[in-house]
């Protein structure tokens, strides 16, 4: 079945693109499950902005603090107090709101290796695209986990904002792909990772342009330097959208 535009009408005033991006993550864990070898574990996770999960960290750290205050100066068992570095001023305070980034991802974790994190499939939201700060954000995630060895799959249906954080993220690593016009298309699908070979490090990647009314692609997704399973886009695209009757 083709890529619907989720954005735009007909389909946008029927429903909503939330409910794809919050269904889709599941059917890509579900499509994983019969490929990954044992050893691995795939998950999804959403998450829609950073302001509750820094306020729970605030506090837990806040509570951790008061748990292990110091004892007041002078000690009444007879040891030597000592004084309490200050910090000084911050040489820079501006007010600003952090970036509010949405996730809507797949973590496919190493259980053998610590639960080590081995690929991440990260599906935009227009959010992610909508001002510098969010696009930012966005790509400096993917380059940090690029540059830790994690595969990173970057699939992006979002045909209202004309970004394309494919080309941002290699840009900020500092490479070219000939493929990719002076204006790159806003949607588009790439999986991307570091290789090591004999004489060094190489950086990989895989990218498809889409098109509204197409197939999606399969992709790699790498678990290790030689060891990958197919990313069907496509099949797991179709079943959330029967789930959710977008037709």
């Amino acid at each position: 079945m083709p890529l619907r535009d989720h954005f735009h009408p007909p389909l946008v005033d029927r429903r909503s693109w939330d409910g794809l991006h919050g269904g889709w993550p599941m059917m890509i864990v579900a499509g994983l499950e019969g490929k990954l070898p044992e050893r691995y574990v795939a998950e999804p996770q959403i998450h829609l902005g950073s302001s509750f999960e820094i306020d729970v960290a605030t506090y837990d750290r806040d509570q951790d603090h008061a748990d292990s205050a110091p004892a007041a100066e002078g000690n009444g068992g007879g040891g030597v107090a000592t004084a309490v570095w200050a910090p000084p001023r911050p040489t820079l305070a501006v007010a600003t709101d952090l970036p509010d980034v949405d996730e809507y991802e797949v973590l496919v974790y190493d259980t053998r290796a610590g639960r080590r994190l081995v690929a991440a499939v990260e599906i935009v939201s227009p959010a992610n695209k909508d001002r510098p700060e969010h696009r930012r954000a966005f790509v400096a995630k993917c380059a940090t986990l690029i540059l830790d060895n994690v595969c990173v799959a970057i699939v992006d249906l979002v045909t209202t904002r004309k970004a394309n954080l494919y080309r941002d993220l290699i840009d900020l690593i500092g490479v070219a792909d000939p493929a990719l016009p002076d204006e790159p298309p806003p949607i588009y699908a790439a999986a991307c990772r570091w290789n090591r070979r004999e004489d060094g490090w190489l950086f990989e990647t895989w990218s498809h342009f889409l098109e509204i009314g197409r197939p999606l692609p399969t992709l790699p997704l790498w678990l290790s330097e030689t060891d990958s399973v197919p990313l069907e886009l496509e099949s797991s695209y179709e079943q959330t959208c029967r789930i959710l009757r977008i037709k």
